[in-house]
């Protein structure tokens, strides 16, 4: 049995956080049984440490950062953090279900993980911080409050408030969302997913983040009604495949 250490929130289904979902749906999309672990943010560095899960980053001050998703895989007694090595180990260890990071793709998803941190994450991280907050639970929402103040430099109410400010940040989400859009039609043909008809590791980030809104923000909400029409359509028809894996157990 694998075990997936992910946030709660107090939205319907509890899920909410678009790197867990990556590896949730990985999950899902290969078959393979899984429990789920409530984890609030300020214990997450204790848990990590605990059972042995590595850091997935390091802080600015040199200090070690623990984030999830972390999983642990009693078939092998297993712990990994992160979840691009994540779907690595699952590739490696479970090889005859659909494989997320194929050898060939190593570099293209090397390059979808660096630009996307310009095009997408610092608009999406700034226009949803602060509705995520919301919906968390009082230890978490203390931590995330104190922690994405400081990255920000700024109080949670300032980062993108209700007005020109929010719809500065979607219209420049959407421009990076146009540029993904370009890169799959390169050849002339819409290509729903980065390796044609095969979902990959890239595609799951890329739902992970419209999830997010999605829940966040509310399946009727301006922003995901706008989001869902960007490029013709193509994150609509995108999210429709993955309506599938909303799940949570």
């Amino acid at each position: 049995m694998i075990t997936l250490y992910d946030i709660p929130s107090d939205i319907k289904g509890i899920a909410w956080s678009p790197n867990t979902w990556k590896t949730r749906i990985a999950l899902q999309i290969k078959g393979l049984q899984f429990e789920t672990v409530w984890v609030e943010y300020p214990d997450i560095a204790d848990l990590c440490k605990k059972i042995g899960a590595a850091p997935s980053g390091t802080r600015a001050d040199g200090s070690p950062s623990y984030t999830l998703p972390v999983i642990h895989d009693s078939s092998t007694n297993t712990v990994v953090s992160e979840s691009g090595l994540i779907a690595r180990y699952l590739d490696k260890t479970y090889p005859n279900t659909p494989i997320l990071i194929s050898p060939e793709t190593d570099a293209l998803h090397g390059a979808f993980q660096e630009v996307s941190r310009f095009i997408i994450l610092p608009h999406m991280s700034q226009l949803m911080v602060p509705p995520s907050h919301a919906h968390l639970h009082p230890p978490s929402q203390a931590y995330f409050r104190r922690t994405r103040e400081i990255s920000f430099g700024q109080k949670i109410e300032e980062i993108s408030p209700p007005g020109a400010i929010r719809e500065a940040l979607l219209e420049k989400l959407q421009g990076g969302f146009t540029k993904l859009a370009e890169w799959l039609e390169l050849d002339g043909r819409e290509k729903l997913f980065f390796t044609g008809n095969r979902v990959s590791h890239a595609d799951l980030s890329i739902a992970g983040w419209l999830i997010w809104i999605k829940l966040i923000l509310g399946a009727d909400s301006p922003e995901w009604l706008a989001v869902k029409t960007w490029n013709g359509g193509r994150w609509g028809r995108f999210m429709e495949h993955f309506e599938q894996y909303e799940k949570v157990w």
